[in-house]
């Protein structure tokens, strides 16, 4: 877990960027928003404990699999009839096919609007978000400025 007077002391930036995501999120309850996080750290699983920890209202998350060839499709399917709060999508960086992911979620861009009235978080690496912007460019420009976490190691605890 983060130790969050260390997190405050030693990375005001992480710190800043979690509660401006959970302020991003907040703000786009009960509407659609299309929100990029980018963390090229394996220390995600702890800005995700963080990020609950900070957020007024709940998170669902989801992580796409290998074998992933959509992205509405996906969390759709994962989704059924429930429409969460938010939605934090995790995984795109281990998708096979993320080429023509990205492709087709940028070709229906229209229907994330139309069908998810909850913001949606989309966590990338550096080379997910350099593939968005060469083969998605629509769908990253409905995105809000892209919310960055560059962690070092000293601030995580334990």
């Amino acid at each position: 877990m983060i130790n969050l007077i260390d997190a405050e002391n030693n990375n005001t930036s992480t710190t800043a960027a979690i509660a401006r995501l959970a302020r991003a999120i907040n703000l786009s309850k009960g509407q659609f928003s299309l929100l990029l996080a980018c963390c090229d750290s394996d220390k995600k699983p702890h800005l995700l404990s963080l990020l609950h920890e900070f957020s007024p209202i709940a998170i669902a998350e989801l992580s796409l699999s290998a074998s992933a060839q959509t992205l509405y499709t996906t969390i759709t399917n994962a989704l059924g009839s429930k429409e969460p709060e938010a939605l934090m999508v995790d995984g795109l960086e281990s998708v096979v096919a993320i080429n023509q992911l990205i492709i087709s979620t940028n070709l229906m861009r229209d229907e994330f609007a139309k069908q998810f009235q909850f913001p949606l978080v989309l966590w990338v690496n550096d080379e997910i978000l350099r593939k968005l912007i060469l083969l998605a460019p629509d769908l990253k420009d409905w995105a809000a400025t892209t919310i960055r976490f560059d962690l070092p190691d000293h601030v995580l605890v334990g």
